[in-house]
């Protein structure tokens, strides 16, 4: 089955009501229309024959296409029924030669299913709402994989806060857990435009690349509630934010002393090497306080 033409929104438009289809805004959906920034986003994952990509949110396959065409070998996630069965018929030899696959529902339900041996140069893709882009990849993170590398389209103020650094009025929770695993960067920029439906937001693509060298961490899943806790409340200080954390027993003053941090800093003073520090040194704490 041949789609439509991916840079025609009127075409778009009228494949989308012959079906019996249309966009559903509560996934965020909307289909980008520019085929020089379609192929400039691809090209920042930088692509070889078989490397393995999965896209979140494939729409009608204007991305998979051109990542197919690639070489790559495409897992899709996909919610939209609508959108599952004509991916299907537009990828159809692709599926069969094993180079593109489709699983269905809400990728922050089943992604961890999917990982098999084999999984450490997967790479991962995107046009994402803010929402789904935040939970997925702090949700990753906490369980701790990280993929070769990610290019994900957002909302331009997700790639601010993703990139954000110690002091700014970006840098948050999000910043840290990505930047603990990731080298990231801003790219292209997409003014609404780019897209169909129009969007009421900029867009910009971000690149996350998996670090060589993360800091240890021994518990990342305290050291990611950690973060979150201290960003719970940005104007109180860390002292009054770690407390909720922290078990009975355990002295707030003595656990930011023992990782030199100053009770009356603000997370968003600290770097991620700091988190990290304190998430450690809050390990250590328990550990000797359980031994007594």
């Amino acid at each position: 089955m041949k789609h439509p033409d991916y840079n025609s929104p009127t075409e778009l438009k009228e494949f989308l009501s012959a079906n019996g289809m249309a966009m559903q805004k509560k996934f965020g959906q909307n289909f980008m229309v520019n085929p020089s920034a379609r192929t400039r986003i691809v090209d920042m994952l930088e692509l070889n024959e078989g490397s393995k990509v999965w896209e979140v949110g494939p729409g009608l396959g204007c991305m998979t296409e051109e990542i197919l065409n690639r070489g790559a070998v495409l897992k899709a996630f996909e919610i939209d029924r609508g959108f599952i069965s004509m991916l299907h018929a537009f990828f159809e030899e692709e599926e069969k030669s094993g180079r593109f696959s489709i699983v269905e529902g809400d990728v922050l339900k089943n992604w961890r299913r999917e990982l098999s041996d084999g999984c450490s140069e997967l790479k991962l893709f995107g046009n994402l709402p803010y929402n789904i882009a935040a939970t997925f990849i702090a949700d990753t993170i906490a369980k701790g994989f990280a993929f070769s590398s990610c290019v994900f389209t957002v909302q331009k103020e997700v790639t601010e806060r993703i990139c954000a650094g110690p002091g700014s009025k970006n840098y948050s929770a999000f910043s840290v857990l990505c930047q603990w695993k990731y080298d990231v960067s801003q790219g292209l920029e997409l003014s609404a435009g780019n897209f169909w439906p129009r969007p009421n937001v900029a867009s910009q693509a971000v690149l996350m690349k998996r670090k060589e060298n993360p800091l240890e961490c021994s518990e990342p899943d305290r050291f990611v509630s950690l973060v979150h806790a201290l960003f719970s409340s940005r104007r109180k200080t860390v002292m009054n934010n770690i407390k909720s954390v922290l078990p009975q027993g355990l002295s707030a003053e003595e656990v930011l002393k023992d990782a030199g941090i100053s009770p009356m800093e603000r997370a968003e003073n600290l770097s991620v090497g700091d988190f990290i520090l304190l998430s450690q040194t809050v390990s250590s704490a328990i550990m000797a306080k359980d031994e007594r």
